[in-house]
């Protein structure tokens, strides 16, 4: 039935469980969808883009309006093009620099759990420990993870991050996000639910375009090597590297163009880091064990310093913590699924052949709970990502960023961040469930939860 609920994840685990490489799906008389399941028939279309469209209407027309043509939608030359011209802007020495972006926006974020002085936690079921703070991570995670996404690296000595940023003058995506079928109805503009999302794309564009029209003024009034200097001794951030990539013959990106990109990373760069974030520390809270074991390895870590920060080089010190980050990824992937849509016939290995034009849903959370591929799939087990249990492991068995020549350009960046902040979390507090109900799962664009994922938070 293909519901965006939690039976319809369930549904999904039935079907894996009963058709383990793929299946035939009608979505209508007339329009089959190809569900593929495992790395074999995976393979062929993430790995061969080139003969396939990236994207299809049925599945991400309606993003356009919101994301534009950005990298997650464009295709063909334009793809190619601004692939090129983004990657450096992920290149190891600049995430480097955004380190300590990440510890900022952690210690406001852990800041902004302590309750102000005679202040109660919000009512549920069962009251919290006293020296509990319980937190809604739909509310708390997200502002952590949209701070390192709009706000570049301070400059040495600059202590522009240690205070709160500003929220009611950035633009969530959240609303967004939550409309994967608002604009897929004949009528959107009629629906109030689909006023609500071209509102949130409003917002969102006006935003972008005039952080994009600031910049772009700046640097047409400094002229290039001026406002070159002018940045000397910080590095720049997303928007500034954009304004600046040239192609091979001295092309430019449009001022269209950046505010695609910008709008897109803001929706792939926050939103689903902030759902991987939360989806962690749930199943942290649930197998305290591990918990404990990541924070014995970060105190190791952190034994002997003056401050409590993780640093570049620590990222490599923390195996445990990020086999536990992977497997969250495995168990509750951020995104659940994305789709292809052939543009000339692909052959799989066994000697069947999908159609052109055929529209292909390849199941990322399908994948990560297939039998054939992770025994007892519905088990969070770090150790499955442990050096001698991955070994003769399908790369393509796990690809919470996708994978292939269109893989999430941003995956560096985002494991970078889940370490730091798991890290300094786990060091500073102890994370317990809350008593309330268990979590419903929601699978939108991204993975939530009907009533949010609710967690207790003791500092220690």
């Amino acid at each position: 039935q293909g519901k965006s609920t939690e039976e319809g994840l369930r549904q999904v685990d039935e079907l894996v469980a009963r058709y383990r490489r793929g299946c035939l799906w009608w979505l209508s008389p007339w329009t089959p969808i190809l569900r593929l399941f495992h790395p074999d028939t995976l393979r062929p279309l993430l790995l061969a883009s080139a003969f396939v469209a990236p994207k299809d209407q049925l599945f991400y027309g309606f993003l356009k309006p919101w994301l534009g043509d950005g990298l997650l939608l464009s295709r063909g030359q334009k793809w190619a093009r601004h692939r090129r011209l983004l990657t450096p802007a992920f290149h190891w020495d600049i995430l480097k620099s955004y380190v300590g972006v990440f510890n900022q926006s952690t210690h406001i974020m852990h800041v902004s759990t302590r309750p102000a002085p005679g202040s109660q936690p919000a009512p549920r079921s069962r009251p919290a420990p006293a020296a509990c703070t319980r937190i809604p991570t739909c509310t708390q995670i997200p502002s952590c993870t949209q701070s390192p996404v709009l706000h570049p690296p301070p400059a040495p000595g600059s202590q522009s991050l240690t205070q709160p940023c500003t929220r009611t003058l950035i633009p969530n995506p959240l609303t967004c996000t939550q409309t994967p079928t608002r604009a897929q109805t004949p009528t959107p503009c009629l629906q109030a639910n689909g006023r609500r999302f071209a509102q949130a794309c409003a917002t969102v564009h006006s935003f972008t375009a005039a952080v994009v029209q600031r910049r772009r003024q700046a640097l047409d009034r400094l002229g290039r090597q001026a406002w070159l200097e002018s940045h000397q001794g910080r590095s720049m951030d997303f928007i500034d590297l954009l304004l600046l990539t040239k192609d091979k013959d001295g092309n430019t990106l449009s001022d269209e163009d950046i505010s695609a990109e910008a709008d897109t990373f803001m929706f792939e760069g926050h939103d689903t880091t902030a759902s991987g974030l939360a989806w962690l520390l749930y199943n942290l809270a649930r197998h305290p064990q591990y918990q404990e074991r990541c924070r014995q390895e970060v105190r190791e870590l952190l034994k002997g310093r003056d401050v409590e920060e993780i640093e570049w080089e620590d990222l490599s010190r923390l195996p445990f913590t990020t086999m536990c980050i992977k497997e969250s990824l495995r168990l509750h992937p951020p995104v659940t699924a994305v789709s292809r849509c052939c543009t000339e016939d692909i052959a799989l290995r066994d000697g069947r052949v999908i159609p052109k034009g055929i529209i292909c849903l390849m199941s990322i959370y399908g994948t990560h709970h297939n039998p054939d591929v992770w025994p007892e799939p519905q088990v969070y087990n770090p150790l499955r990502f442990s050096l001698e249990n991955s070994q003769g492991r399908s790369p393509l068995a796990f690809i919470p960023f996708s994978a292939g020549p269109r893989n999430c350009i941003g995956q560096n960046f985002a494991m970078a961040e889940l370490k730091v902040v798991a890290a300094l979390t786990v060091a500073r507090f102890t994370i317990r469930l809350d008593a309330g109900r268990p979590p419903r799962r929601k699978p939108e664009l991204i993975l939530r939860t009907e009533d949010g994922l609710w967690l207790l938070l003791e500092p220690l």
